[in-house]
Protein backbone atom coordinates (compact mmCIF):
# COMPACT_ATOMS: atom_id res chain seq x y z
CA UNK A 1 0.00 0.00 0.00
CA UNK A 2 2.89 2.37 0.75
CA UNK A 3 4.38 1.62 -2.66
CA UNK A 4 1.05 2.33 -4.35
CA UNK A 5 0.52 5.59 -2.48
CA UNK A 6 3.99 6.97 -3.16
CA UNK A 7 3.93 5.84 -6.79
CA UNK A 8 0.57 7.50 -7.35
CA UNK A 9 1.68 10.71 -5.66
CA UNK A 10 4.81 10.99 -7.80
CA UNK A 11 2.90 10.65 -11.06
CA UNK A 12 -0.41 12.29 -10.21
CA UNK A 13 1.22 15.41 -8.82
CA UNK A 14 3.59 15.72 -11.79
CA UNK A 15 6.81 14.96 -9.91
CA UNK A 16 7.90 12.23 -12.34
CA UNK A 17 10.79 12.08 -14.74
CA UNK A 18 10.45 10.67 -18.25
CA UNK A 19 12.15 8.22 -20.62
CA UNK A 20 11.36 8.28 -24.34
CA UNK A 21 12.44 5.58 -26.78
CA UNK A 22 10.59 2.91 -28.78
CA UNK A 23 8.58 2.62 -25.56
CA UNK A 24 7.70 5.57 -23.36
CA UNK A 25 7.61 5.68 -19.60
CA UNK A 26 8.61 7.20 -16.30
CA UNK A 27 11.42 5.40 -14.44
CA UNK A 28 10.66 7.39 -11.28
CA UNK A 29 7.53 5.22 -10.98
CA UNK A 30 9.82 2.61 -9.37
CA UNK A 31 10.66 4.95 -6.50
CA UNK A 32 7.33 4.11 -4.86
CA UNK A 33 8.32 0.49 -4.42
CA UNK A 34 11.97 1.14 -3.66
CA UNK A 35 11.26 3.68 -0.91
CA UNK A 36 8.53 1.56 0.67
CA UNK A 37 10.75 -1.52 0.84
CA UNK A 38 13.85 0.36 1.98
CA UNK A 39 11.94 2.19 4.71
CA UNK A 40 10.26 -1.00 5.95
CA UNK A 41 13.57 -2.85 5.99
CA UNK A 42 15.28 -0.02 7.87
CA UNK A 43 12.62 0.16 10.59
CA UNK A 44 12.47 -3.63 10.88
CA UNK A 45 16.23 -3.89 11.29
CA UNK A 46 16.27 -1.14 13.91
CA UNK A 47 13.58 -2.92 15.92
CA UNK A 48 15.71 -6.05 15.80
CA UNK A 49 18.84 -4.22 16.93
CA UNK A 50 20.43 -4.04 13.47
CA UNK A 51 21.58 -1.31 11.12
CA UNK A 52 19.15 0.54 8.85
CA UNK A 53 19.60 0.86 5.10
CA UNK A 54 21.31 4.02 3.91
CA UNK A 55 20.06 6.30 1.18
CA UNK A 56 23.03 5.13 -0.90
CA UNK A 57 21.21 1.80 -1.29
CA UNK A 58 18.06 3.62 -2.42
CA UNK A 59 20.03 5.50 -5.06
CA UNK A 60 21.80 2.32 -6.21
CA UNK A 61 18.43 0.60 -6.50
CA UNK A 62 17.10 3.53 -8.52
CA UNK A 63 20.01 3.24 -10.96
CA UNK A 64 19.25 -0.47 -11.42
CA UNK A 65 15.50 0.02 -11.81
CA UNK A 66 15.94 2.89 -14.25
CA UNK A 67 18.33 0.79 -16.32
CA UNK A 68 16.04 -2.26 -16.40
CA UNK A 69 13.00 -0.25 -17.44
CA UNK A 70 14.86 2.07 -19.80
CA UNK A 71 16.99 -0.48 -21.67
CA UNK A 72 13.95 -2.71 -22.19
CA UNK A 73 12.21 0.36 -23.63
CA UNK A 74 14.96 1.30 -26.11
CA UNK A 75 13.91 -0.95 -29.01
CA UNK A 76 10.83 -2.80 -27.72
CA UNK A 77 7.57 -0.97 -28.36
CA UNK A 78 4.82 -2.23 -26.09
CA UNK A 79 2.55 0.63 -27.17
CA UNK A 80 2.50 -0.69 -30.74
CA UNK A 81 0.80 -3.87 -29.52
CA UNK A 82 -1.58 -1.91 -27.29
CA UNK A 83 0.14 -2.60 -23.95
CA UNK A 84 0.93 0.02 -21.36
CA UNK A 85 4.51 0.80 -20.35
CA UNK A 86 3.82 0.25 -16.64
CA UNK A 87 4.60 -3.43 -17.29
CA UNK A 88 8.24 -2.35 -17.27
CA UNK A 89 7.77 -0.66 -13.90
CA UNK A 90 6.40 -3.91 -12.48
CA UNK A 91 9.35 -5.87 -13.91
CA UNK A 92 11.98 -3.40 -12.67
CA UNK A 93 10.44 -3.00 -9.21
CA UNK A 94 10.06 -6.77 -8.80
CA UNK A 95 13.72 -7.34 -9.68
CA UNK A 96 15.21 -4.58 -7.56
CA UNK A 97 12.98 -5.03 -4.53
CA UNK A 98 13.58 -8.79 -4.47
CA UNK A 99 17.30 -8.04 -4.28
CA UNK A 100 16.78 -5.30 -1.66
CA UNK A 101 14.86 -7.77 0.49
CA UNK A 102 17.77 -10.22 0.36
CA UNK A 103 16.67 -12.41 -2.52
CA UNK A 104 19.27 -14.41 -4.43
CA UNK A 105 19.69 -14.52 -8.20
CA UNK A 106 17.12 -17.28 -8.68
CA UNK A 107 14.54 -15.48 -6.58
CA UNK A 108 15.02 -12.33 -8.64
CA UNK A 109 14.50 -14.37 -11.82
CA UNK A 110 11.38 -15.95 -10.35
CA UNK A 111 9.89 -12.57 -9.42
CA UNK A 112 10.62 -11.11 -12.87
CA UNK A 113 9.03 -14.13 -14.57
CA UNK A 114 5.91 -13.59 -12.48
CA UNK A 115 5.80 -9.97 -13.62
CA UNK A 116 5.79 -11.05 -17.26
CA UNK A 117 3.16 -13.72 -16.60
CA UNK A 118 1.00 -10.90 -15.20
CA UNK A 119 1.41 -9.20 -18.60
CA UNK A 120 0.30 -5.57 -18.75
CA UNK A 121 -2.72 -3.30 -18.62
CA UNK A 122 -4.05 -2.09 -21.95
CA UNK A 123 -3.03 1.41 -23.01
CA UNK A 124 -6.64 2.32 -23.71
CA UNK A 125 -6.89 4.56 -20.64
CA UNK A 126 -4.24 6.83 -22.16
CA UNK A 127 -5.97 7.33 -25.51
CA UNK A 128 -9.23 8.64 -26.92
CA UNK A 129 -12.03 7.75 -26.49
CA UNK A 130 -11.12 6.25 -23.09
CA UNK A 131 -8.51 8.66 -21.72
CA UNK A 132 -8.96 8.81 -17.98
CA UNK A 133 -7.47 9.20 -14.53
CA UNK A 134 -6.19 5.61 -14.34
CA UNK A 135 -3.14 6.87 -16.19
CA UNK A 136 -2.26 8.76 -13.02
CA UNK A 137 -2.44 5.77 -10.65
CA UNK A 138 -1.35 2.98 -13.00
CA UNK A 139 2.25 3.58 -11.97
CA UNK A 140 1.46 3.17 -8.29
CA UNK A 141 -0.43 -0.01 -9.14
CA UNK A 142 2.54 -1.40 -11.08
CA UNK A 143 5.23 -0.66 -8.51
CA UNK A 144 3.00 -2.03 -5.72
CA UNK A 145 2.48 -5.22 -7.72
CA UNK A 146 6.24 -5.48 -8.19
CA UNK A 147 6.71 -5.35 -4.41
CA UNK A 148 4.05 -8.02 -3.91
CA UNK A 149 5.72 -10.34 -6.43
CA UNK A 150 9.06 -9.77 -4.68
CA UNK A 151 7.50 -10.83 -1.38
CA UNK A 152 5.95 -13.90 -3.03
CA UNK A 153 9.33 -14.89 -4.46
CA UNK A 154 11.05 -14.57 -1.09
CA UNK A 155 8.41 -16.84 0.42
CA UNK A 156 9.36 -19.53 -2.10
CA UNK A 157 6.79 -19.00 -4.84
CA UNK A 158 8.06 -20.67 -8.00
CA UNK A 159 8.99 -18.88 -11.19
CA UNK A 160 8.35 -19.73 -14.83
CA UNK A 161 11.57 -20.24 -16.84
CA UNK A 162 10.01 -19.76 -20.30
CA UNK A 163 7.40 -17.15 -19.38
CA UNK A 164 8.61 -15.08 -22.34
CA UNK A 165 9.58 -17.68 -24.91
CA UNK A 166 7.15 -20.61 -24.47
CA UNK A 167 5.49 -21.45 -27.78
CA UNK A 168 1.81 -20.48 -27.95
CA UNK A 169 1.54 -19.61 -24.24
CA UNK A 170 4.51 -17.30 -23.64
CA UNK A 171 4.57 -13.50 -23.61
CA UNK A 172 6.25 -13.23 -27.00
CA UNK A 173 3.67 -15.35 -28.84
CA UNK A 174 0.59 -14.14 -26.98
CA UNK A 175 1.30 -10.41 -26.74
CA UNK A 176 4.38 -9.43 -28.74
CA UNK A 177 3.61 -10.78 -32.21
CA UNK A 178 6.15 -13.58 -31.78
CA UNK A 179 9.08 -11.18 -31.51
CA UNK A 180 11.75 -11.58 -28.85
CA UNK A 181 12.97 -8.54 -26.93
CA UNK A 182 16.00 -6.69 -28.26
CA UNK A 183 18.54 -5.34 -25.79
CA UNK A 184 20.82 -2.99 -27.75
CA UNK A 185 23.21 -2.13 -24.93
CA UNK A 186 24.45 -3.69 -21.68
CA UNK A 187 22.95 -2.61 -18.36
CA UNK A 188 24.94 0.19 -16.77
CA UNK A 189 23.84 3.73 -15.89
CA UNK A 190 22.86 5.10 -19.32
CA UNK A 191 19.19 5.65 -18.48
CA UNK A 192 19.51 7.58 -15.25
CA UNK A 193 22.23 9.74 -16.81
CA UNK A 194 20.03 10.61 -19.80
CA UNK A 195 16.63 10.72 -18.10
CA UNK A 196 14.37 13.70 -18.79
CA UNK A 197 13.35 15.88 -15.85
CA UNK A 198 9.87 17.37 -16.05
CA UNK A 199 10.63 20.92 -15.06
CA UNK A 200 8.84 23.55 -17.06
CA UNK A 201 5.26 22.48 -17.65
CA UNK A 202 2.77 19.87 -16.41
CA UNK A 203 2.51 18.55 -19.95
CA UNK A 204 2.99 15.17 -21.61
CA UNK A 205 6.66 15.20 -22.53
CA UNK A 206 6.33 14.92 -26.29
CA UNK A 207 4.70 18.39 -26.17
CA UNK A 208 7.24 20.13 -23.95
CA UNK A 209 9.20 21.84 -26.74
CA UNK A 210 5.96 22.84 -28.54
CA UNK A 211 4.67 24.48 -25.37
CA UNK A 212 7.98 26.26 -24.88
CA UNK A 213 7.65 27.59 -28.44
CA UNK A 214 4.07 28.70 -27.76
CA UNK A 215 5.14 30.72 -24.73
CA UNK A 216 7.95 32.31 -26.73
CA UNK A 217 5.45 33.26 -29.47
CA UNK A 218 2.78 34.56 -27.06
CA UNK A 219 3.98 38.22 -27.05
CA UNK A 220 3.82 38.32 -30.86
CA UNK A 221 0.26 37.01 -31.12
CA UNK A 222 -1.45 38.08 -27.89
CA UNK A 223 -3.36 40.84 -29.67
CA UNK A 224 -3.90 38.92 -32.91
CA UNK A 225 -5.47 35.63 -31.79
CA UNK A 226 -8.64 36.12 -33.81
CA UNK A 227 -6.67 36.79 -36.98
CA UNK A 228 -4.73 33.50 -36.84
CA UNK A 229 -5.58 31.49 -39.93
CA UNK A 230 -3.40 28.45 -39.37
CA UNK A 231 -0.76 27.02 -37.02
CA UNK A 232 1.65 24.40 -38.34
CA UNK A 233 3.42 22.15 -35.86
CA UNK A 234 6.08 19.82 -37.25
CA UNK A 235 6.83 17.04 -34.80
CA UNK A 236 8.10 13.48 -34.35
CA UNK A 237 6.10 10.32 -35.00
CA UNK A 238 5.64 9.40 -31.35
CA UNK A 239 3.93 12.73 -30.66
CA UNK A 240 1.54 12.10 -33.54
CA UNK A 241 0.69 8.69 -32.16
CA UNK A 242 0.12 9.64 -28.54
CA UNK A 243 -1.02 13.29 -28.31
CA UNK A 244 -2.35 14.39 -31.71
CA UNK A 245 -6.07 14.71 -30.91
CA UNK A 246 -9.01 16.23 -32.73
CA UNK A 247 -12.57 16.63 -31.50
CA UNK A 248 -14.00 16.80 -27.98
CA UNK A 249 -11.80 16.36 -24.93
CA UNK A 250 -13.71 14.91 -22.01
CA UNK A 251 -11.64 15.47 -18.86
CA UNK A 252 -8.30 16.79 -17.57
CA UNK A 253 -6.57 13.50 -18.37
CA UNK A 254 -7.73 13.85 -21.98
CA UNK A 255 -6.54 17.45 -22.22
CA UNK A 256 -3.03 16.92 -20.83
CA UNK A 257 -2.49 14.32 -23.56
CA UNK A 258 -3.58 16.60 -26.41
CA UNK A 259 -0.80 18.49 -28.20
CA UNK A 260 -3.22 21.00 -29.71
CA UNK A 261 -4.85 21.80 -26.37
CA UNK A 262 -1.56 22.30 -24.53
CA UNK A 263 -0.17 24.46 -27.31
CA UNK A 264 -3.35 26.55 -27.61
CA UNK A 265 -3.52 27.30 -23.88
CA UNK A 266 0.16 28.26 -23.75
CA UNK A 267 -0.15 30.50 -26.81
CA UNK A 268 -3.28 32.23 -25.49
CA UNK A 269 -2.14 32.72 -21.90
CA UNK A 270 1.64 32.71 -22.13
CA UNK A 271 1.78 29.92 -19.55
CA UNK A 272 0.56 26.40 -18.82
CA UNK A 273 -0.35 25.11 -15.35
CA UNK A 274 -2.23 22.12 -13.97
CA UNK A 275 -5.29 24.32 -13.43
CA UNK A 276 -5.50 24.87 -17.18
CA UNK A 277 -6.72 21.29 -17.66
CA UNK A 278 -9.78 21.70 -15.44
CA UNK A 279 -13.29 22.10 -16.86
CA UNK A 280 -13.48 25.77 -15.86
CA UNK A 281 -10.37 26.65 -17.87
CA UNK A 282 -11.31 24.39 -20.79
CA UNK A 283 -14.59 26.33 -21.16
CA UNK A 284 -12.66 29.25 -22.70
CA UNK A 285 -14.01 29.21 -26.30
CA UNK A 286 -10.73 30.54 -27.67
CA UNK A 287 -9.02 27.23 -26.93
CA UNK A 288 -11.13 25.01 -29.17
CA UNK A 289 -11.27 27.73 -31.84
CA UNK A 290 -7.48 27.74 -31.95
CA UNK A 291 -7.23 23.95 -31.75
CA UNK A 292 -9.26 23.71 -34.94
CA UNK A 293 -6.64 25.79 -36.77
CA UNK A 294 -3.64 23.67 -35.76
CA UNK A 295 -2.13 21.32 -38.33
CA UNK A 296 0.26 18.67 -36.97
CA UNK A 297 2.71 17.03 -39.37
CA UNK A 298 5.53 14.54 -38.99
CA UNK A 299 9.06 15.77 -39.63
CA UNK A 300 11.11 12.68 -40.50
CA UNK A 301 14.34 14.15 -39.19
CA UNK A 302 12.73 14.76 -35.81
CA UNK A 303 11.59 11.13 -35.70
CA UNK A 304 15.09 9.90 -36.55
CA UNK A 305 16.76 12.11 -33.95
CA UNK A 306 14.18 11.12 -31.33
CA UNK A 307 15.47 7.54 -31.53
CA UNK A 308 19.16 8.37 -32.03
CA UNK A 309 21.04 7.10 -28.93
CA UNK A 310 23.36 10.11 -28.82
CA UNK A 311 20.64 12.72 -29.44
CA UNK A 312 17.32 11.53 -27.98
CA UNK A 313 15.73 14.80 -29.06
CA UNK A 314 12.04 15.65 -28.52
CA UNK A 315 11.76 18.24 -31.26
CA UNK A 316 8.88 20.45 -32.33
CA UNK A 317 8.80 23.28 -34.85
CA UNK A 318 6.04 25.89 -34.84
CA UNK A 319 4.94 28.58 -37.29
CA UNK A 320 1.82 30.78 -37.14
CA UNK A 321 0.08 32.16 -40.24
CA UNK A 322 -2.36 35.08 -40.15
CA UNK A 323 -5.36 35.90 -42.31
CA UNK A 324 -3.61 38.92 -43.85
CA UNK A 325 -0.90 36.70 -45.32
CA UNK A 326 1.78 37.49 -42.77
CA UNK A 327 3.38 34.87 -40.54
CA UNK A 328 5.81 34.45 -37.70
CA UNK A 329 9.22 32.98 -38.17
CA UNK A 330 9.30 29.25 -37.59
CA UNK A 331 10.57 28.36 -34.14
CA UNK A 332 12.44 25.06 -33.92
CA UNK A 333 13.28 23.59 -30.54
CA UNK A 334 14.87 20.16 -30.38
CA UNK A 335 15.66 19.69 -26.68
CA UNK A 336 13.37 20.58 -23.78
CA UNK A 337 14.65 22.13 -20.60
CA UNK A 338 14.78 18.79 -18.76
CA UNK A 339 17.07 17.17 -21.36
CA UNK A 340 20.68 16.11 -20.71
CA UNK A 341 21.87 18.72 -23.23
CA UNK A 342 20.30 21.49 -21.13
CA UNK A 343 21.37 20.27 -17.67
CA UNK A 344 23.29 23.44 -16.74
CA UNK A 345 20.19 25.49 -17.51
CA UNK A 346 17.70 23.00 -16.13
CA UNK A 347 19.07 21.87 -12.76
CA UNK A 348 18.61 25.26 -11.04
CA UNK A 349 15.00 25.30 -12.26
CA UNK A 350 14.52 21.73 -11.00
CA UNK A 351 15.87 22.68 -7.58
CA UNK A 352 13.53 25.68 -7.54
CA UNK A 353 10.58 23.38 -8.30
CA UNK A 354 11.65 21.24 -5.36
CA UNK A 355 11.85 24.33 -3.13
CA UNK A 356 8.45 25.69 -4.20
CA UNK A 357 6.69 22.41 -3.54
CA UNK A 358 8.30 21.98 -0.13
CA UNK A 359 6.84 25.38 0.74
CA UNK A 360 3.36 24.07 0.07
CA UNK A 361 3.55 21.51 2.88
CA UNK A 362 6.23 22.16 5.48
CA UNK A 363 7.42 24.69 8.04
CA UNK A 364 10.45 26.78 7.13
CA UNK A 365 12.60 24.72 9.53
CA UNK A 366 11.53 21.43 7.93
CA UNK A 367 12.04 22.83 4.43
CA UNK A 368 15.59 23.80 5.33
CA UNK A 369 16.32 20.37 6.82
CA UNK A 370 15.01 18.55 3.73
CA UNK A 371 16.86 20.81 1.30
CA UNK A 372 20.16 20.64 3.16
CA UNK A 373 20.35 16.87 3.34
CA UNK A 374 18.92 16.34 -0.15
CA UNK A 375 21.36 18.65 -1.91
CA UNK A 376 24.45 17.48 0.04
CA UNK A 377 25.20 14.23 -1.78
CA UNK A 378 27.80 12.92 0.66
CA UNK A 379 25.48 13.49 3.59
CA UNK A 380 22.49 12.01 1.77
CA UNK A 381 24.35 8.81 0.88
CA UNK A 382 25.08 8.05 4.53
CA UNK A 383 21.65 9.00 5.88
CA UNK A 384 19.42 6.17 7.19
CA UNK A 385 16.41 5.75 4.94
CA UNK A 386 13.95 5.96 7.81
CA UNK A 387 15.46 9.25 9.03
CA UNK A 388 15.24 10.79 5.57
CA UNK A 389 11.60 9.76 5.12
CA UNK A 390 10.73 10.98 8.62
CA UNK A 391 11.52 14.48 7.37
CA UNK A 392 8.56 14.24 5.00
CA UNK A 393 6.05 13.14 7.65
CA UNK A 394 3.36 15.74 8.27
Amino acid sequence: QAAFNTGALIRWLDFNDTWLAAEWGHPSDNIGGILAVADWLSRTRLRQGGEPLRMAQVLESMIKAYEIQGVLALENSFNRVGLDHVLLVKVATAAVCTALLGGDRQQVIDAVSQAFVDASPLRTYRHAPNTGSRKSWAAGDATARGVLLALFSLKGEMGYPTALSAKTWGFYDVLFKGQAFRLPRPFGSYVIENVLFKISFPAEFHAQTAVECAIALHPQVAGRLESIARVVIRTHESALRIIDKQGPLHNPADRDHCLQYMFAVALINGKLSSEDYEDSSAADPRIDALRAKIVVQEEKRFTTDYLHPDKRSIANAVQIFFADGTHTAELVLEYPLGHLRRRAEGIPVLVDKFRRNLERCFSSERQTAIRECSLDVDRLLQMPVNEYLDLYAL
